[in-house]
């Protein structure tokens, strides 16, 4: 059964529990697969109460703060496509800053993948929502007040290329085949939705409906975005969903729907087998969340308990299995690769 528009795509599935061996199999599946890189608070590490950039597998093993700036919070890590190389922000200790507008602050960072070498990319306020090319030689960099996205070279800082951003104002990234950007946008005299940016032809899709950030590209598939969609339920209070959309426009799907949550940062693994996100009680305040990963295959998935709103859009979805990464201090912005990564960097 197909839903057009702001509805969903559903799949006949079958519900879980959380408690279900189907947990411990997703458990075990991804538990040394690769590693994860996301900001959390270091209280639980350090004591202390700034951002710092962790990584660990998704079993929880080989946790480390690799950045450990006392001073400074780090925030948006991203692994190069090869997995060898890592860009971040840092920003000013207690710099405000909330899920949709930390990628245009602080200094852009560039550092091997386990956090050694870190060389500041300019001045503060420079490269702006930057986003790795797909070779991982240039960068890609929103200036919404200038109406421009501008591409680098990184060994240069050499601007190489320049096109008008059609509206994307936020939370800009490139798509894996090099030939999309994806972000939040202003499209057809609608706010806050996602677009699918052509850049050769200059062709802005409307992928989401409705009320929508923090969008991603699939890792391996160029033409798939993740994002989080803005549901009213439960006596109008709004809660969000995570779904994803082709960048033709031309399709959309629930992935996860928790009631009382809000679920945010949505990034696939390496092979698009998985996705893992943050599940936030709040749309204010604390911008983290504990992290949870579900098997794409199984998915749309709402659980666990009943929720009347998400379940008439896709009466269907099933109610897991969610892995849920609880040996994690809570996360902010996960990313996802397989790349091994060598550290002297101390285990937690």
């Amino acid at each position: 059964m197909v839903w057009t528009l702001g509805m969903l795509v559903c799949f006949v599935a079958f519900g879980g529990a959380a408690e279900d061996p189907e947990v411990k199999k997703l458990a075990a599946e991804v538990g040394k697969r690769g590693w994860l890189v996301f900001s959390a608070k270091t209280r639980r590490i350090t004591g202390r109460g700034d951002f710092d950039l962790l990584i660990a597998h998704p079993d929880g093993s080989g946790l480390r703060n690799i950045t450990n700036n006392p001073l400074f919070d780090d925030y948006g890590g991203r692994f190069s496509p090869d997995g060898k190389k890592l860009l971040f922000r840092c920003l000013k200790k207690g710099t405000h800053v909330d899920h949709v507008d930390w990628g245009h602050k602080g200094t852009l960072v560039i550092a091997n993948a386990d956090g050694s070498n870190p060389v500041p990319q300019g001045k503060e306020n420079d490269f702006p929502w930057a986003t790795w090319s797909p070779d991982g030689t240039r960068i890609a960099c929103l200036y919404r007040r200038d109406g421009r996205i501008r591409s680098f070279d990184l060994a240069t800082k050499k601007l190489i290329a320049e096109t008008p951003n059609h509206g994307i104002f936020r939370q800009m990234s490139c798509s894996p085949d090099g030939k999309h950007f994806c972000g939040t946008t202003n499209i057809a005299g609608s706010d806050w939705n996602i677009g699918a940016l052509e850049i050769e032809t200059g062709k802005l899709i409307q992928v989401s409906r409705g009320m929508n950030c923090t969008p991603d590209w699939f890792q391996a598939d160029p033409l798939r975005i993740v994002y989080s969609h803005g549901e009213s339920a439960d006596n109008d209070q709004g809660w969000v969903f995570l779904m994803q959309g082709s960048a033709d426009g031309k399709s959309r799907s629930l992935i996860y729907a928790e009631r009382k949550k809000h679920i945010y940062f949505g990034c696939t693994s390496p092979d698009d087998q998985y996705v893992v996100f943050s599940r936030r009680s709040h749309n204010g305040g604390a911008i983290e969340g504990p992290m949870a990963i579900v098997r794409l295959a199984d998915t749309p998935i709402i659980g666990p308990e009943p929720f009347p709103r998400a379940e008439g859009m896709c009466p269907n979805a099933r109610r897991g299995p969610v892995y849920h990464l609880d040996k994690l201090p809570n996360g902010f912005e996960p990313h996802w690769t397989y790349a091994e990564i060598e550290t002297s960097v101390p285990t937690k």
